[in-house]
């Protein structure tokens, strides 16, 4: 059964990616602002960091493919300003500009503005310097999160916000998901790092880089790697751990379609609905013990088929597709 489509196929793909490319390049950018800081902590290390950022991202072909080696200037060229990558910080902010100028009309003019704005200062990023970047990274998350606050503060609650929301949320758990397992089998470079100082650094930049660091400490004190990824997947108040990023995309799905929480009309829906099912119901113990990886690489295919169902009910035209590759 196809889900009911009161909005436009084409406005709903526009909002829905606006969304996850503005959260996308906020990802990125605290990514990269994180390991900045990361280098003033572990010099050291410095030429075993930035190939883990690119594997989070999930662009390490193409970044193979353009560069010899990952160092600290080729990473954040990539990451940063390369309009060839599609997943840099220019490109999705780019590509959101152009998603909102397509939805001008469902959007609030503030909206429309603080996405301009926001262009034109990755659009004027070019030749920064070293002792530029820390403030560059900071001035793109708190303009994407105003993005965000503006969002919800000036545009009414309708259907048309909560694709925005449901595109926000699904990018959230996507990214937290990667940079997890990027930890458990790409960061850590020796198991005899495992309870040293330089394993608690490491911890603690996995937390920043959600912006969880100060929640999680408030919660749990000590960072210990079975609670931390307690608070990152299963946590159901932190606003980027998986299970609240899923369970805030499965409300916005129903309230598009109407449905009552628990039901299904469409293929989306019924997937979204076990995964946040699973979520609810699984432990930390019991997934640390069956294989973190395996646990995550599932969580990612599943939220790939979520995606893939939720273009085929409700962003595709009868005859086209309306637009966005994420």
């Amino acid at each position: 059964m196809t889900a009911t489509r009161p909005l436009l196929s084409r406005v709903a793909n526009s909002l829905y990616w606006m969304a996850r490319y503005i959260e996308r390049a906020e990802n990125v950018a605290r990514f990269i602002a994180v390991n900045l800081h990361l280098m003033l902590d572990l010099p050291s290390y410095e030429e075993k960091q930035w190939q883990p950022i690119i594997d989070t991202t999930g662009d390490a072909d193409l970044f193979e493919e353009k560069y010899e080696e990952s160092t600290q200037e080729t990473v954040i060229e990539f990451l940063t300003i390369d309009s060839s990558n599609s997943n840099s910080i220019f490109s999705c902010i780019r590509s959101a500009r152009e998603n909102a100028r397509s939805v001008r009309e469902i959007i609030s003019s503030e909206m429309w503005e603080q996405v301009n704005e926001l262009y034109l200062l990755v659009r004027d990023s070019r030749n920064l310097t070293t002792d530029a970047l820390p403030r560059y990274f900071h001035e793109i998350r708190m303009a994407c999160d105003q993005f965000q606050g503006v969002t919800d503060s000036t545009m009414t609650h309708n259907e048309a916000w909560q694709f925005i929301g449901l595109g926000r949320t699904l990018e959230r758990a996507d990214k937290t998901t990667r940079l997890l397992d990027v930890k458990y089998y790409i960061l850590l470079p020796s198991i005899s790092d495992v309870g040293t100082p330089y394993d608690e650094i490491q911890w603690s930049a996995v937390l920043k880089s959600v912006s969880g660091f100060e929640m999680y400490r408030k919660r749990y004190g000590r960072i210990s790697p079975a609670r931390l990824v307690d608070f990152l997947i299963f946590d159901n108040e932190f606003p980027r751990a998986v299970r609240y990023s899923v369970g805030r995309a499965d409300r916005s799905l129903h309230f598009i379609t109407g449905n009552p929480a628990g039901t299904f009309s469409c293929p989306s829906e019924q997937r979204l609905g076990m995964l946040k099912s699973e979520l609810d119901y699984a432990r930390v113990d019991a997934t640390l013990a069956s294989g973190l990886h395996e646990f995550l690489d599932g969580l990612q295919g599943k939220m790939n088929r979520i995606d893939d169902c939720l273009l085929q009910d409700f962003f595709l035209q009868p005859a086209t597709a309306a637009g966005a590759a994420g």
